[in-house]
């Protein structure tokens, strides 16, 4: 209770294996170790009270990579040191350690070999600037070479407002560098660590029951015609008469992006010009789903209402800048 007192913008699900509802926590069904399961797949982060060997034997059958698995905590049952055991880099478990230690007054242990020797984090610096990781194994050797104070090249087509973070070099070519590009597929490199940015929103609505591979392959079209790499992806949105549509859910597993849904009074509150439909606002109650659906994400319309066979489609792209501080 103290954690989710202390830290109210977040969403914590209280729960115990024993009996506790005076206390507001939920009790825990069947085994803890299913529990667990469950909530490896819907949940950003774990946070456990008790013993690290017990947390570690629960999450061990679901451990499976360092961009899939969730951010894991354990607290003693005093609160007097909070430790990240998993995901602490990608998942955010460092972060969210940090700032459960700040909120509850708990001395923080971070062992991660880059965060203990003050170093660039490439992967936390990848995630928490919304940019895609191109490969796991190319940026463990990027961490590993900036550890090890060898050369790692940098190269940007995405405008740098800081100065570059210490173990980085400014370069066109070399043995190992970083790329941050709008094409996932450029190499200046030998080995280049390819860094995209996620700044594209795709607003979507279909018609009830439309083939899920029907929708891909429209949004797939459109991307391709408009010269943009599928990695930009950021998110989905739509309306949340359409939360349960399989072709819309589906996006989200093909371009690793979260989808979400937005009421119609949410859609209908933004202000600016979009196109309007009398037949879809007597249905949705909404003039024009996708095209409001991709502007929730506040940023810059860069395709209107795109329509085909009772699917319709419209993007949003966010004005990307990098920095280090």
């Amino acid at each position: 209770m103290r954690i989710k007192n202390s830290m109210p913008e977040h969403d914590f699900t209280l729960a115990c294996k024993t009996t506790s509802d005076t206390l507001g926590l939920h009790n825990i069904d069947g085994k803890t170790i299913d529990w667990v399961g469950q909530r490896f797949t819907d949940s950003d982060a774990l946070v456990f009270i008790g013993a690290i060997g017990i947390a570690v034997r629960y999450i061990a059958p679901y451990v499976k990579r360092k961009d899939k698995d969730p951010a894991v905590i354990c607290l003693d049952e005093h609160g007097e040191y909070t430790i990240p055991i998993l995901s602490g880099h990608i998942g955010g478990g460092n972060r969210l350690a940090k700032e459960l230690g700040d909120a509850i007054g708990s001395k923080v242990i971070i062992t991660t070999a880059t965060d203990i020797n003050g170093k660039l984090s490439i992967d936390t610096f990848a995630t928490e600037r919304h940019l895609r990781i191109g490969n796991l194994l190319v940026a463990k050797d990027v961490s590993a070479r900036i550890l090890d104070g060898g050369f790692v090249g940098f190269l940007s087509h995405v405008p740098v407002t800081s100065k570059l973070a210490d173990g980085l070099t400014p370069a066109s070519e070399g043995e190992l560098g970083v790329c941050i590009s709008y094409d996932s597929k450029e190499r200046p490199f030998d080995r280049t660590l390819n860094l995209t940015p996620m700044d594209i929103t795709i607003g979507v609505g279909c018609k009830r029951g439309t083939d899920p591979k029907k929708l891909q392959d429209y949004v797939n079209d459109t991307l391709e015609s408009m010269d943009i790499d599928t990695k930009r992806v950021a998110s989905i949105r739509s309306i949340d008469l359409k939360s349960d549509e399989p072709a819309i859910l589906s996006l989200g597993e093909i371009f690793k992006a979260p989808v979400t849904f937005h009421t119609s009074d949410e859609l209908m509150s933004l202000e600016g010009e979009f196109s309007s439909s009398d037949f879809v606002k007597s249905i949705t109650s909404v003039d024009c789903v996708c095209e409001r659906s991709a502007c929730m994400s506040g940023d810059t319309l860069i395709l209107r209402k795109r329509s085909h066979d009772g699917m319709t489609i419209a993007l949003c792209r966010k004005d990307f800048r990098i920095s280090f501080d």
